[in-house]
């Protein structure tokens, strides 16, 4: 985490006053560790949050405005807690304003604050760097606003809240993974999910000396737009052709891999089916997953990790060279025991577990022949599972 002394003194410098009426919060980034194009399937997925995210220090003010401020970008600004609308040219800050106006939909009165940012997770890279600002705000404000935030139930609504932040005052169509893991994390446990219903379970995920190393592509990810629409259509066509065999589906998370394979030939499309089936035992590698790690069998979950990767990049193509240049070298390493792609696709990164001594080979060698395959630098971050949102203290 962020050095918080630190923090406090760049605030003073922003603010003026003293640190004294100062407090801190911190939300986490995440990893989907297995379950990858399943949540829109009514399948489960398997976060877990990050150890680094989004450090927020918060100060009250008593003329009613917002003074919003990151040591990641120059753009800073002063505004009325009134008629707060999405723009643009406000880049970062739409994220803090859209939490303030979702609150004030929701009946609260929010005071004015200064607010003071600091962001350990790489934009773009897909570890969630927007949800982990929309639930440290949330989380912060509320607790400033005497709540008490940190019951499981206030924390589901502050992940709904902030993804009606991302859907309705962004303009983003993302589903409710992110902001769940960030808000409901908990340390050494992943999170098993199913989006349409919010069931979840804590599992514990006992990684010993092994670590997770996330590997980011660097890779602008053009294509995730258009393609994620694309396979959106093939799933639905899927499920509209198994109808003939089981009326009463209505989505493909709703299938056993026995079920597909009886009813598969209904799907007059090769690649439709490809889609389906990548869905269908995606899901079943996910409980798979869980069943391994309650018998903390790290090198079980690892072969889960691997062919996960496989399907994603045979029967659903979402992988592109990058990422699959980045596994393969990955799985070259002696003490991994598993990688894949983690995210919508096309670019992003990769989550690899990996064996503390073997974390130095892993950088350099790694790093040195994605450079030579791809002509693109990769980041390496090595993170435990950490908790959700939190006040530090």
């Amino acid at each position: 985490m962020a050095d918080v002394e630190q923090l406090k003194r760049r605030f003073v410098e922003l603010y003026g006053g003293a640190e004294a009426g100062i407090k801190v919060f911190h939300a986490p980034g995440r990893v989907n560790l297995i379950g990858e194009h399943t949540d829109y399937n009514g399948g489960y997925v398997f976060p877990g949050a990050l150890t680094f995210g989004t450090t927020m220090l918060i100060r009250p003010r008593n003329d009613g405005q917002l003074s919003l401020a990151s040591t990641s970008f120059e753009i800073r600004k002063q505004i009325s807690m009134q008629g707060l609308a999405y723009d643009k040219a406000d880049d970062w800050m739409n994220y803090p304003k859209g939490v303030v106006y979702h609150l004030q939909q929701s009946g609260y009165d929010i005071g004015g604050y200064d607010i003071l940012y600091h962001g350990e997770i790489p934009n773009g890279a897909g570890l969630s760097s927007s949800a982990s600002i929309e639930v440290v705000t949330a989380y912060g404000l509320l607790t400033m606003e005497g709540r008490d935030a940190n019951p499981a139930e206030e924390r589901i609504r502050i992940a709904l809240l902030s993804q009606q932040v991302e859907n309705k005052f962004v303009g983003v169509n993302s589903g409710i993974m992110d902001q769940f893991a960030v808000a409901m994390g908990k340390k050494d446990h992943a999170i098993l999910l199913m989006c349409d219903t919010l069931e979840y379970e804590h599992v514990p995920f006992n990684s010993g000396s092994y670590k997770l190393v996330i590997g980011n592509t660097n890779k602008r990810r053009g294509l995730v737009d258009s393609k994620y629409n694309e396979r959106r259509s093939e799933c639905d066509q899927a499920v509209a052709d198994l109808q003939g065999a089981y009326p009463g589906l209505t989505l493909l998370g709703q299938l056993t891999p026995e079920q597909f394979e009886q009813a598969k030939q209904l799907i007059k499309s090769e690649t439709v089916r490809r889609r389906a089936r990548h869905v269908v035992e995606e899901i079943d590698r996910v409980k798979r997953a869980v069943e391994v790690l309650k018998q903390d069998n790290l090198a079980a979950f690892g072969k889960l990790m691997i062919q996960s990767h496989d399907s994603l990049r045979d029967l659903y193509e979402v992988t592109g060279p990058e990422l699959d240049a980045m596994v393969e070298e990955a799985l070259r390493i002696p003490g991994t025991l598993g990688s894949r792609m983690t995210g919508a696709g096309f670019g992003g990164c990769t989550v690899s577990l990996v064996h503390e001594d073997s974390i130095g080979q892993f950088r350099e060698q790694v790093g040195e022949r994605y450079k030579e395959r791809t002509g693109l630098t990769a980041d390496f971050y090595v993170c435990d599972i950490g908790d959700g949102a939190v006040e530090v203290k």
